[in-house]
């Protein structure tokens, strides 16, 4: 029997996905990612040249000629003219289909017929077959319409639990919210309640962003030229809120301006929190019209782009008492649960092998020849772990990546499943590059390992199919080894991050203290003595004065910080006073008395912060009085 292809047919973005050996594996789009994992836009352009769809139909600047959010329209009298010819719903979405259709087949090397197409849990009969009609028109057998709530179940393993649950799957996509309660008796769902909110979803967030970001540039008195600026801004925006997910910071490029604003993550949860609080009434509906708790909930799945955001996933711990399923991309999970139901549908799965756990912990050897864990022993799989780690070196092109398995603390102490390197990153100096590495383990104990340069996109993976093969007696063993040699590898753990911890405090010292303005030639002396003890111990394998010396450095340069903050507060203050005696109505002999106070505190710099901050509390005193008198 052919393949059957699995179709996540979305409101802003669209995947597609098919089992190959058992895996269930994404097909790609011809023009690569987008959205940092979701294969392509649902957004259809009529050019010139004819239809495009997808990522290069965004680019597109006539809007009355794209095409975005048919999703919605579907099962309605909805129609739209363009260049003078009238479509409906079906038209375009078999539209996004027939891509599908040609990617899928592009990369099977194979003519696709059939598909399992998902839609949300509330479409009704109208819709439905309307979905089934788009199929038709772009050329694929629908064999099967399921719930996409369902879909993302499937994709977790959960119905090959053997036992009863309920399940809350909470699909936050790009323009709409959707909270679905499944009940799961004897592998079959049942949709329990739904609820949403049709207003909530990515775009809402970007909105936040690009406000903020457009109040800073009107600060900088920068003009957008025209509309294909916004548009740019509005790419920008989104793939900043994507790192932030993985980075605790990101550059907004303006590139009209080749500018950039940086974007912290605190300050976008600042942004997003309102929005993300809307999610709290929907699913409290769907619960209640349920008649459970939250507690009650045994599952929580969480589909769509913005739940991979920090922020979204512990509001959602938060208030279900519980972290959400990890182990497939919220991105990809409803493709790949409606590829796994075409390949029960196709009788490709048989006799599928479940492994309820992780024998022994997966990660990767870190500096210092440290094995540090991403899947620990004990896990329920499927899974997936990302972690994000960076360079140790300056200039760094290529990181070497060692996959292990095993308990012990130092990396040679375990197994090692496989080496690669990930290369063409930016050179740039050390702890700059972020690399972002993914460990995920399907169903079959099947491993897939991935490191990522956020920077550059530069990819690289590893597929392992043996990291469970070990026989019970061999993990048994290492399981033991790791108990009986637990203190030893501690005391080794800890001499090794001790050694990690005062090379990082070397090299940043030694690149900040020339530039440190506010540090005396005797407090510069002081750090320059204490680095040559600290290399020395390094050098000598001592590590206990490895640890002193470490210590007496991090107090130094925590007493140059001090300091160093307190002479910028004063230099602020300093000039907020100049600006307030300017008023004409102050009399000259008050600004006489701020400005030698002000004397006074600049001379004051050069010396220790008591006197400082003395001097600052006297000129902040005479302020306040002067603003006071002279409002």
């Amino acid at each position: 029997m052919s393949k059957i292809i699995g179709i996540d047919l979305g409101t802003s973005n669209s995947a597609a996905a098919v089992m190959i050996n058992n895996k269930p594996t994404i097909i790609p789009s011809k023009e690569g990612l987008a959205a940092h994992g979701k294969m392509f836009p649902s957004i259809v352009a009529f050019t010139k040249n004819g239809v495009i769809v997808g990522k290069n139909a965004r680019k597109q600047l006539d809007h009355s000629r794209t095409i975005m959010n048919i999703k919605r329209k579907m099962g309605s009298d909805y129609k739209i003219k363009i260049n003078g010819s009238t479509y409906i719903p079906q038209e375009i979405s078999a539209m996004i289909l027939r891509k599908i259709k040609n990617d899928a087949e592009a990369f099977l090397g194979k003519k696709i017929k059939k598909a399992v197409v998902t839609v949300p849990a509330y479409f009704n009969d109208n819709q439905r077959t309307a979905t089934r009609d788009a199929g038709v028109i772009a050329g694929l057998d629908i064999v099967r319409i399921i719930n996409e709530p369902t879909a993302a179940s499937l994709s977790y393993g959960l119905d090959k639990l053997k036992k009863d649950l309920n399940i809350a799957v909470l699909d936050l996509g790009g323009g709409t919210f959707d909270v679905t309660i499944l009940e799961m008796c004897n592998s079959v769902f049942k949709v329990i309640s739904t609820s949403g909110d049709t207003c909530l979803g990515g775009i809402d967030m970007d909105k936040k962003i690009t406000d903020y970001v457009l109040k800073k540039i009107s600060e900088k008195n920068i003009r957008f030229k025209d509309e294909k600026d916004l548009q740019q801004l509005n790419e920008a925006v989104e793939k900043a809120k994507i790192q932030l997910s993985f980075k605790s910071s990101a550059n907004i490029n303006l590139p009209f301006t080749n500018g950039n604003i940086v974007l912290k993550r605190d300050k976008l949860e600042t942004l997003v929190k309102p929005v993300v609080q809307r999610m709290d009434k929907p699913i409290k509906q769907a619960l209640n019209d349920a008649s459970l708790n939250p507690e009650d909930i045994d599952k929580v799945i969480l589909v769509g782009g913005p739940t991979r955001m920090p922020i979204v996933r512990e509001r959602v711990k938060k208030f279900f008492g519980k972290k959400p399923e990890k182990g497939v991309d919220p991105m990809q999970c409803v493709a790949v649960g409606a590829a796994i139901q075409g390949s029960v549908l196709s009788g490709d799965i048989k006799n599928l092998v479940l492994l309820d756990v992780t024998p022994l912990s997966l990660g990767i050897e870190t500096s210092g020849a440290m094995f540090t864990k991403l899947i620990e022993r004990n896990t329920t799989i499927p899974a997936e772990e990302s972690r994000v780690f960076t360079t140790a070196q300056d200039y760094q092109k290529t990181v070497p990546i060692h996959v292990l398995q095993g308990e012990r603390a130092l990396a040679h102490d375990n197994i090692s499943l496989g080496f690669f390197n990930l290369t063409g990153i930016k050179p740039a100096p050390r702890h700059e590059p972020i690399v972002d590495v993914t460990f995920s383990i399907d169903v079959n104990g099947i491993l897939n390992v991935s490191a990522e340069d956020l920077e550059t996109g530069k990819k690289q993976e590893i597929v392992i199919t043996g990291s469970t093969k070990l026989s019970e007696k061999e993990i048994k063993r290492m399981i033991l080894e790791a108990k009986t040699f637990e203190e030893t590898d501690k005391i080794k753990e800890e001499s090794i991050k001790n050694r990690n911890r005062a090379n990082a405090l070397i090299y940043e010292v030694e690149k900040t203290i020339k530039e440190e303005k506010y540090a005396s030639a005797q407090e510069k002396r002081e750090v320059k003595e204490m680095i040559k003890k600290l290399k020395t111990a390094l050098k000598e394998k001592n590590n206990r004065k490895i640890k002193k010396y470490t210590d007496e450095l991090t107090k130094i340069v925590d007493r140059i910080s001090a300091k160093s903050r307190i002479c910028k507060q004063a230099n602020a203050l300093m000039v907020s006073a100049e600006k307030i005696i300017k008023k004409e109505k102050i009399p000259k002999k008050e600004k006489e008395n701020i400005r030698e106070i002000s004397g006074k505190l600049k001379k004051a710099l050069k010396g220790n912060t008591e006197n400082i901050k003395k001097q600052m509390d006297k000129l902040t005193e005479e302020l306040i009085i002067l603003e006071a008198d002279y409002p």
